[in-house]
């Protein structure tokens, strides 16, 4: 699957989907008015944004809604986009400052150390 950009926006739509899986474009409208505070407008427009960039499938009957992409593949590829932006692509320097403002346990290091040492190569 090709690399999506999601917006902020579809973002959250995105997640209303992955919370509920399978709703129609109109129970989303009313989810988003709910929680978003969008109209049916702006929803639909953002679906049909969605669909046109392979995020969401429609089927019918009822304009029925379903997920392309994961919420952790869409994590994963915001993760590179902002290592990418603000680090030049270095994980040293994200994980750097990261660390500086954040601490963990003693058992959230080891289960790094284990994933460097799976994941890790030299060169």
């Amino acid at each position: 699957m090709d690399k999506i950009k999601l917006f902020e926006g579809e973002l959250k739509l995105m997640e209303l989907l992955w919370e509920h899986e399978g709703s129609s474009a109109k129970e989303l409208s009313l989810m988003a008015a709910k929680k978003i505070g969008w109209n049916k407008n702006t929803t639909y427009t953002v679906i049909k944004k969605l669909i046109k960039k392979g995020a969401i499938k429609r089927s019918e009957p009822g304009f029925i809604c379903h997920s392309l992409i994961s919420r952790e593949k869409a994590g994963l590829e915001e993760a590179k986009e902002l290592i990418d932006s603000f680090f030049d692509g270095s994980l040293k320097a994200f994980f750097s400052s990261f660390m500086s403002e954040r601490k963990i346990s003693a058992g959230e290091a080891e289960e790094l150390r284990k994933l460097i040492d799976e994941y890790g190569t030299e060169g």
